[in-house]
């Protein structure tokens, strides 16, 4: 679908997983691209993702330093936040990230003229707020943002699949790796988006097409628990691994030693509150149509998309034989 109407965007986090897919869906709609990132010369592919020479450029930006923000933003209509970290590591800490440097960005982009403003949260972050404080990182900066942009529009995606994702992949992995998988918070429940899905929501978001000042929760067709996602991704990789319950103390005990390591932690304490609290789409916002019902979105299955990628886990890869038919390794 193109934009009738081409607009600057500047996207900060347009390299990442969720930003590399907005960034295509932005272009593809005939918008000018700005992606904001800290290392521009580790993102070079990032220009490839646009249809035309120029289409998609990179910018220098630290949202920690308002003066990049603001270069960045300059001239934009519209401002896209996607930035995020999942652990703690030097001055990237959660509140740093998640509410100062996003109400650093809605102030700017609220002083310099952006039409709209898009922020990307996380699902179920105001039921985990109290336990987490990557959760707590975020409300609060929902809350700053919606204060410095009054009309902006917030996207909660719950846990997000596609095929370079950080949970599927993970644990995909993980049944590669060991005899047996830890279980932490078996029972709660999660909501799997499609990447894509959410993708095109978010760049719906920006070109105005749905009501600003509100917070969208965006959450699969499917419904499953910890547990049943878990059984799901070994019936893809066609591993047999029992499930080992772990409690939360023994789990937090386990995710210590990960903090004093240089290389991005398998689980750290905070998640582990984070897998004990339910990662669904809220009942008012299904009443009040704050969801892909919003986008005239029909969400993605899991069936549909998990086995174009998850095959690279199994014993023998794409030679293997579908997962009805095939012996578990």
């Amino acid at each position: 679908m193109n934009s009738l109407e081409p607009k600057l965007v500047t996207v900060f986090g347009g390299s990442g997983f969720v930003g590399t897919q907005v960034v295509q869906e932005l272009a593809q709609r005939g918008h000018r691209v700005r992606v904001a990132v800290r290392r521009p010369n580790l993102t070079r592919q990032v220009t490839l993702l646009g249809g035309g020479v120029g289409q998609v450029v990179r910018i220098q930006a630290n949202i920690r330093n308002q003066q990049s923000i603001e270069r960045a933003i300059a001239g934009a209509d519209i401002v896209i936040n996607l930035v995020g970290v999942g652990y703690e590591r030097g001055p990237q800490k959660f509140d740093a990230v998640h509410n100062r440097g996003a109400v650093l960005i809605a102030e700017a982009a609220k002083r310099l003229g952006a039409k709209h403003l898009v922020h990307m949260s996380a699902l179920g972050v105001d039921k985990a707020a109290d336990v987490s404080r990557y959760a707590a990182s975020k409300l609060a900066g929902e809350s700053g943002v919606l204060k410095a942009f009054p009309s902006a529009i917030i996207m909660r995606p719950s846990v997000m699949f596609g095929q370079d994702d950080g949970f599927f992949n993970l644990m995909g992995s993980l049944t590669r790796w060991f005899p047996v998988l830890p279980l932490i918070g078996g029972n709660t429940r999660f909501q799997p988006a499609f990447v894509g899905d959410v993708a095109e929501a978010i760049a719906m978001a920006a070109e105005g097409l749905v009501r600003g000042g509100r917070i969208y929760e965006l959450g699969g067709p499917q419904v499953e628990s910890y547990r049943a996602l878990m059984e799901r991704v070994m019936r893809e990789t066609q591993r047999n691994r029992p499930l080992l319950p772990l409690p939360k103390g023994i789990a937090k005990l386990m995710a210590l030693p990960f903090s004093f390591l240089p290389f991005p932690p398998l689980l750290t304490s905070d998640q582990v509150e984070l897998l004990g609290v339910d990662n669904v789409v809220s009942d008012e916002a299904i009443r009040e149509k704050r969801g892909f019902a919003a986008f005239g979105i029909t969400p993605t299955s899991m069936d549909t998309i998990l086995p174009t990628y998850m095959w690279r886990f199994r014993k023998h890869g794409q030679f293997d034989k579908p997962a009805a038919t095939g012996n578990p390794a």
